[in-house]
């Protein structure tokens, strides 16, 4: 059993029957009244944000995750297939519960949390920064600089949509930020 103050980002707790993981929290001491903390949390099983108010010191049960490595094989009717790395042990994950899923080719390595006690898949998540080649944009106009702030859409080799810089053009490759899905940078 651990208290309130145990609390660190990305810690997993169970909460009303519930998975969570913690995205923030904030310790408070008003000048009134008892220390209470604040929080913002995950919903490990549908994605969801809450946030919510804890007592200072109140018992909180944490839950051991564990993170292993899978690779992307494909996509079927029953969801996204996945192999472990090490073990070959193959398994299917709904594509409802992988972040930015559209961002995910063949082959990719990602990281599956588990449940420990459960042996349960809680979320998969995608390497912070991937490599991308732009399949189609509109053409750059001549004069446009990397100091410019204007972005335009561009669809990259998976199929999904991010905002790029003025000055890519089709064919290229750039590097894109997987929990923003911002462009990060062009690979040169």
């Amino acid at each position: 059993m651990a208290t309130t103050a145990d609390l660190k980002n990305g810690m997993c707790i169970e909460l009303n029957g519930k998975t969570f993981m913690v995205v923030e929290f904030q310790h408070v001491k008003p000048g009134k009244g008892p220390a209470f903390v604040r929080t913002k949390l995950k919903n490990l099983e549908n994605g969801r944000t809450i946030d919510n108010t804890f007592t200072a010191g109140v018992n909180i049960e944490p839950v051991r995750v564990e993170r292993r490595p899978y690779q992307y094989l494909y996509e079927d009717d029953m969801g996204c297939n996945f192999m472990h790395t090490e073990t070959f042990e193959q398994i299917q994950i709904p594509r409802e519960m992988i972040e930015n899923s559209d961002l995910m080719r063949e082959g990719q390595v990602v990281e599956v949390m588990f449940h420990t006690e459960k042996e349960t898949v809680l979320s998969a998540e995608l390497p912070p920064i991937v490599d991308m080649e732009v399949t189609y944009t509109e053409p750059g106009i001549k004069g446009d600089t990397a100091s410019t702030n204007s972005l335009k859409p561009a669809t990259v080799d998976t199929g999904a949509t991010v905002r790029v810089p003025l000055f890519i053009n089709t064919g290229e490759k750039i590097r894109v930020d997987t929990r923003t899905r911002e462009y990060y940078e062009r690979i040169k």
